[in-house]
């Protein structure tokens, strides 16, 4: 039986469940749950971090010389810049400033596990679109769900956690079929994991100079691996941004993230041959699922999808039973994280024994 509040919810909050992220994992098994950089933090991050210990003061609460780094490498102005504890803050922070009681915002499903949450939190009403074959966002599906109720419309390239991404064409096209004054946040987490040219950059090609309704998110979490430290950034139009720093938690990004940040853009060389590294490893891990016979979509994060469908579950216990801990999603499938270049071979070994027993025909194995 559950226990009722002592006061007055909101039903649909109490109706809600909490975030649930990545399962820990002990220090016997990888930990490939929670998408992850698995370097640890670069020499240099360590030493500022070290060297930041002011924790008795406030930090800038707007982040100001980030919020100038940033500008200058994008071109744009410092008020084009928002900073916040991780972009997942500031998806929030733009869906309350955008919707309420009444409105809709539109995703793709499956898509970031937290985006429902954050959709009803703001009052508003979640509208998923399916994904099409190969884990991909459907655009001419969101474009056709897009109403006078519609107040915002994410999308999330690569899609965490299928992994595709979507093309600067199929973007442009369908900014082309939605209304100009409606929001549409393009969340890039992965970003700087892309090998695919086609793929869209929200920050390189489109410009928010020509697409002023646009939005762009990216994080210091994945990539630049300070996950624990909650930063990131949107890039978008001043007057939209002024509206989520309205809606935002005062002083939430701290000295030490901030730091942090610019360390990690000074020493970004050193982190992105990490990330090539990565981006290398999860097209062998990919490539060598789809050998054993999987149906892998394309990946362009730092993960992989295998879509075990009603075996979920099951299949997760055999990960962690072998000593890899990764994301299940009931009834839907797995995401792996790319980690440790030492857990590609267990990952391996223990997919190729689940794949094996997946009944012909099943969604997660390859058309012979």
């Amino acid at each position: 039986m559950t226990e009722d509040a002592p006061v007055r919810i909101r039903p649909e909050i109490a109706a809600l469940p909490p975030y649930k992220q990545g399962k820990q994992a002990g220090s016997e098994a990888f930990k490939l749950s929670s998408n992850e950089n698995p370097y640890e933090p670069l020499p240099a991050v360590v030493e500022t971090l070290r060297r930041t210990v002011g924790v008795n003061r406030y930090p800038d609460a707007t982040a100001a010389r980030l919020r100038q780094q940033l500008a200058v490498r994008y071109g744009v102005t410092p008020d084009e810049v928002h900073i916040g504890a991780g972009s997942v803050s500031i998806l929030s922070q733009l869906a309350l400033a955008a919707a309420g009681p009444g409105d809709e915002i539109v995703y793709a499903w499956r898509s970031f596990e937290a985006y429902p949450g954050l959709v009803l939190i703001a009052g508003a009403a979640p509208v998923e679109v399916p994904l099409a074959p190969g884990g991909r966002h459907d655009l001419d599906a969101m474009a056709a769900a897009v109403t006078e109720r519609t107040r915002a419309v994410i999308v999330c390239t690569p899609n965490n956690p299928t992994g595709p991404t979507v093309t600067q064409a199929e973007f442009e096209a369908f900014l082309a079929e939605i209304p100009s004054d409606l929001l549409v946040i393009l969340d890039e987490a992965y970003a700087e994991f892309v090998t695919d040219p086609d793929a869209v950059d929200g920050l390189r090609k489109l410009g928010i100079a020509n697409h002023p309704n646009v939005v762009v998110l990216r994080t210091f979490s994945k990539a630049y691996g300070l996950a624990g430290l909650r930063v990131g950034y949107a890039i978008g139009h001043r007057r939209i941004l002024d509206a989520a720093r309205s809606t935002a938690v005062p002083l939430s990004v701290t000295a030490q993230s901030e730091e942090a940040a610019l360390t990690s853009l000074a020493a970004e060389d050193e982190l992105l041959a990490r990330v090539r590294t990565i981006a290398e490893r999860r097209d062998r891990l990919a490539a060598a699922l789809r050998a054993q016979g999987w149906a892998v979509p394309d990946a362009q994060g730092n993960f992989v999808w295998l879509a075990t469908g009603e075996q979920t579950m099951d299949a997760a216990a055999l990960f962690e039973d072998g000593g890899c801990i990764v994301r299940p999603f009931a009834g839907d499938g797995i995401r792996i994280s790319v980690g440790e270049e030492e857990s590609v071979e267990k990952v391996l070994q223990i997919a190729a024994s689940i794949v094996e027993a997946l009944p012909e025909g099943h969604a997660g194995r390859a058309l012979a």
